[in-house]
């Protein structure tokens, strides 16, 4: 399909990458100002809310710091990995036949990429953001995260969202 301007992009195509790009420029800037402004590294956990702190997470595993893995190899298989994943969803993105699907790949691509810079950068993700629930005399915390993480499962929703709402969606490649 031709885009709007006849430069032979996809109508959509230019949202998704710049979902992508102020994605990754939110996502790593936010990381930047907790380590180098606020410098969290030094100061501890900062209360923000009774439900809500920033703290410092090194997650050198997958999502939700799922298999863990410091050392130099395998953060060599993530980087790939990621790269391999993010390639596939950008000929996705270009295929897609509807906003919401592209924008939603612009999400995941830009969290994915804000993510793999971090690895690159400090050989694991800065993940800062932390809710919890105290219940009595318990605390209940949920994962550390960080606003790449939001992205991607916004972007994911949004996907399944437009596969039952959408128009029949282009076949990831």
């Amino acid at each position: 399909m031709e885009g709007a301007e006849g430069d032979g992009l996809t109508a959509y195509l230019r949202p998704g990458v710049i979902a992508a790009v102020a994605v990754l420029a939110l996502d790593q800037a936010s990381k930047l100002w907790l380590l180098r402004v606020l410098d969290i590294g030094h100061r501890g956990a900062v209360k923000v809310t009774p439900f809500f702190d920033l703290v410092l997470a090194w997650n050198t595993g997958i999502s939700y710091g799922w298999f863990q893995n410091e050392s130099a190899a395998g953060q060599a298989i993530l980087l790939a990995i990621k790269a391999v994943a993010v390639v596939i969803l950008a000929i996705w993105m270009a295929r897609s036949r509807t906003l919401i699907a592209t924008i939603a790949l612009g999400l995941i691509i830009g969290g994915a990429v804000g993510n793999a810079i971090d690895r690159f950068a400090y050989g694991a993700v800065v993940d800062f953001a932390l809710f919890h629930v105290q219940i009595g005399e318990n605390t209940f915390n949920w994962y550390v995260f960080n606003l790449a993480d939001v992205a991607i499962v916004a972007g994911v929703a949004a996907l399944l969202y437009d596969s039952f709402h959408g128009v029949p969606a282009a076949k990831a490649p």
